[in-house]
């Protein structure tokens, strides 16, 4: 009653107010801190994840780069393209070595990711370029006096051997009495076969392809399927030259435009792109000449 009448029971209850609302507050404080608490907690080990993450990395790297061993210092004591009487030569050399059992090691390497490890020991801190060579056939000797790599026309599977001597098979470098060569671009065509290792012409021809269109809009579009009718056209023409000229025998190698070797695939057992240009005969001797060249590595 003392309390209205002084006015002191309003001022309570705004005290009473004003306590709850500081309560409050400092239970929002609390909890703004707890969690400034957790955030800086999170952040310290988001920052050591990532500290941890990128040690990670640099260790990967220095991993990468030891495995690939690239090394600018480091290059071919020579490269040569060897084709014809210098290739046979080449051959005849290597395939002459002959060392204690187990001295020589022949590898072929199909591609920089999978070198074998005796090539890695072998060839040591220079194993960069045999990857730099690859896909190719490496060749050294326990006594360092033959460090060579060849990239040959054909290669087996990957395969490493110590042996007494090299593995040289002749049909990697040079063609035998059953390859058959053809060349096939999508206006030509010629076929020849091998005669103790002479390219003999046997056929070819030319056919009426349209060249390219500088024109657009519809006219372009049927120009372009004119063109590819005649294409379809000279590909079946070149089958079937192809059905008249094989044997069971042969042994087909398709060189050509890379566009068109995937026509052939099915019945080549090697296709390559090569750039030969002229009429049938002088095309498929570049074409031969360019395919039947072995790049020489020396290590």
């Amino acid at each position: 009653m003392l309390d209205e009448l002084l006015g002191r029971a309003e001022l309570k209850e705004r005290i009473a107010e004003l306590e709850d609302e500081r309560d409050a507050l400092a239970g929002r404080l609390e909890g703004e801190s707890d969690r400034r608490k957790d955030a800086v907690r999170a952040r310290q080990d988001a920052e050591a994840e990532v500290n941890r993450l990128e040690d990670r990395i640099t260790e990967l790297e220095d991993r990468v780069e030891r495995l690939s061993g690239d090394d600018d210092s480091l290059d071919f004591r020579g490269t040569e393209d060897l084709g014809g009487d210098r290739l046979r030569e080449v051959v005849r050399r290597l395939g002459s070595v002959s060392t204690a059992p187990e001295g020589a090691l022949t590898a072929v390497v199909a591609d920089e990711q999978s070198v074998p490890a005796a090539v890695e020991s072998a060839f040591g801190d220079r194993v960069s370029l045999v990857r730099r060579a690859a896909p190719c056939l490496a060749l050294t000797d326990d006594a360092g006096l033959v460090s060579v790599a060849l990239s040959p026309p054909r290669l087996s599977d990957q395969f490493d051997a110590w042996g007494d001597g090299f593995v040289l098979e002749p049909d990697w470098f040079f063609p035998t009495s059953e390859t058959v060569v053809a060349l096939v671009r999508s206006n030509l065509f010629a076929l020849g076969h091998y005669d103790d290792g002479e390219l003999v012409y046997e056929t070819g021809f030319e056919s009426d392809v349209k060249s390219a269109h500088s024109k657009g809009g519809f006219s372009q579009a049927r120009f372009e399927r004119i063109r590819e009718g005649q294409i379809d056209d000279h590909l079946d023409s070149c089958h079937e030259a192809l059905d008249d000229h094989l044997t069971d025998e042969s042994d087909l190698v398709v060189l050509g435009e890379r566009t068109i070797l995937g026509e052939f695939r099915d019945r080549a057992s090697l296709t390559a792109t090569v750039d030969a240009s002229g009429d049938p005969e002088t095309a498929l001797e570049e074409a031969s000449r360019e395919f039947w060249t072995t790049r020489l590595y020396r290590i």
